[in-house]
């Protein structure tokens, strides 16, 4: 009888074990083995948006800024990345150029006179690239090189990236090289040598009181209408409009033209091409600011500024007896130089090796125009 009692006894102590894990499984499954899972990534989201770090720059390739999107080629800007051009563009054989700029959020820059660079934030980049259409002999485009300019808190620094032959990607060279290049111009094959510059060629065009510095983003130059994508408006109303130029205009600009406007005066187009090809060099403060002439848009008022009747301090030959000679280009010395393409001889110094056949008809109408000294 207590041998039953006993066994009774154990019976209930292993039916209740039983049921209290029974119990523990059924609340709590997570106890349950569960199969093993093999860990998902999270997606890896493209970065987007301009990079400029300026601890980083210049990058080694033209990509690393993020600047354009899609094909890099088809230099289609980001948001933030704002096209320009100026009323004259600059002569380099012949080349085609786009330019942008790009300023970091919530930064502006400054107006500080019709014939000064706007005044820049630290953080811009001005963007230039240069290209042919036409190209020989397939008749397509080939981009050459692009250019950035930086702002840092000590100055501006010079970033050129040269394009592969690819056409993919651009590679940060500062040393300077040549390429050969033949396109059809105006059904006509030209070719040239161009030049892509080193650091100090392009400090010897950039610079005022040796500090380096860009050249066509001045007030009386972005004055005029440009066909963006949104609608056609004035430029520094379009900078004032995205927040990148502070509304501080004087009311009235004294601005360059376009010097291939014929419907524009002949002494209008001369200054506006000489103002963008020379002036950043014959002014004060520059690279030949040790001769006689200082052609910058707002000083050529004066005809002696322009070297009209004034003799040169260099002589090529005795024939040259005025820098420009009243109705005489033979006897002008700027037009000698501008139709030169001897290195020692042709003017400008750098930034074309052939000559640049409108200006120099430009200056023989000029010329031809001007009758006395005055």
């Amino acid at each position: 009888m207590k041998q039953s009692k006993a066994n009774s006894s154990r019976f209930m102590v292993w039916f209740c074990a039983v049921g209290a894990f029974t119990l523990l499984l059924f609340l709590f499954p997570s106890c349950k083995k569960k199969p093993t899972v093999e860990p998902v990534s999270p997606p890896v989201e493209e970065e987007t948006g301009v990079s400029v770090d300026l601890t980083k720059v210049p990058y080694a390739k033209l990509s690393d800024y993020r600047f354009f999107e899609g094909t890099m080629k088809d230099q289609n800007p980001v948001d933030g990345v704002l096209p320009y051009e100026p009323a004259s563009a600059l002569f380099t054989d012949y080349a085609h150029k786009k330019r942008f700029i790009w300023l970091p959020a919530g930064t502006k820059a400054n107006y500080t006179s019709d014939h000064e660079v706007l005044d820049f934030p630290v953080g811009t980049a001005l963007i230039k690239t240069f290209y042919y259409d036409d190209v020989q002999p397939d008749g397509g485009t080939r981009i050459i090189e692009t250019r950035i300019m930086i702002r840092k808190s000590s100055g501006w620094i010079f970033a050129n990236y040269v394009w592969n032959t690819q056409q993919t990607e651009a590679y940060l060279d500062m040393n300077g090289s040549y390429t050969n290049i033949s396109w059809l111009q105006n059904g006509q094959t030209k070719s040239a040598a161009y030049r892509i510059p080193s650091e100090t060629e392009c400090h010897t065009c950039h610079k005022i009181n040796d500090q380096p510095i860009p050249i066509g983003v001045k007030p009386q130059n972005l004055n005029v209408d440009y066909a963006y994508e949104d609608g056609t408006q004035n430029q520094l109303q379009k900078l004032i409009a995205v927040g990148y130029l502070t509304n501080n205009l004087p009311g009235n600009i004294v601005s360059t033209v376009n010097y291939m406007d014929q419907t524009k005066t002949i002494d209008q187009r001369f200054r506006s091409y000489v103002d963008i090809n020379c002036a950043h060099c014959h002014s004060e403060g520059k690279h030949c600011d040790y001769r006689p002439m200082r052609l910058a848009f707002s000083e050529t008022s004066d005809p002696i500024n322009l070297g009209l009747c004034v003799e040169p301090e260099e002589f090529i030959n005795s024939s040259l007896a005025y820098i420009i000679k009243p109705s005489d280009k033979n006897r002008s010395m700027m037009y000698y130089r501008l139709g030169s393409v001897v290195p020692s001889e042709r003017m400008p110094l750098l930034g074309r090796s052939i000559v640049h056949e409108e200006g120099l008809q430009l200056l023989e109408d000029w010329i031809n125009w001007k009758q006395t000294c005055n």
